[in-house]
């Protein structure tokens, strides 16, 4: 696969993307360091595995390392929660991309990566448990020219 780079020019011409310019723009949003962090061809190939071998979101194949990112978790992190979630979200339109780009489509279902806390009293808005802390629900792909291996379930519907 060859090397593929998203920047910030083709994050704001992406039809989604442009509406996350005020993450994009924001000077106390690590933008940059999510843009570097996902176009390491590394990383690109484990969301991909994660997806064909592990049956989960791709970002899931990601998203411990994703996380613990300094400045990346001090933003998600952040009480103001508007901004935390603007970021999340961002972080799924690139991860779209990236997707994309390798040959995959969305399947227009989430794939679990955590589960909330109880809303009672909590100011922050993380997991209690799963893979993610900030993450609760990811987008699914497929590749565009046929999965690999068939699913648990289509095996189970053949038996």
């Amino acid at each position: 696969m060859h090397r593929l780079k998203i920047t910030r020019d083709k994050f704001l011409k992406d039809i989604q993307g442009r509406t996350f310019s005020d993450v994009v723009n924001d000077p106390e949003q690590p933008f940059e360091a999510v843009l570097e962090f996902f176009n390491d061809d590394g990383r690109q190939r484990r969301m991909e595995e994660s997806e064909i071998h592990h049956d989960r979101p791709s970002l899931a194949g990601v998203v411990r390392e994703f996380e613990s990112h300094p400045a990346i978790n001090r933003s998600l992190a952040d009480t103001t929660n508007h901004r935390s979630k603007r970021l999340r979200q961002a972080v799924g339109v690139v991860v779209r991309m990236v997707m994309q780009a390798r040959g995959w489509q969305k399947t227009g279902r989430k794939g679990s990566l955590g589960v909330r806390t109880p809303r009672k009293g909590v100011h922050f808005n993380h997991n209690t448990g799963g893979l993610a802390f900030w993450f609760i629900r990811a987008e699914r792909y497929v590749r565009t020219s046929g999965m690999p291996f068939r699913s648990v379930r289509e095996r189970c519907m053949e038996l």
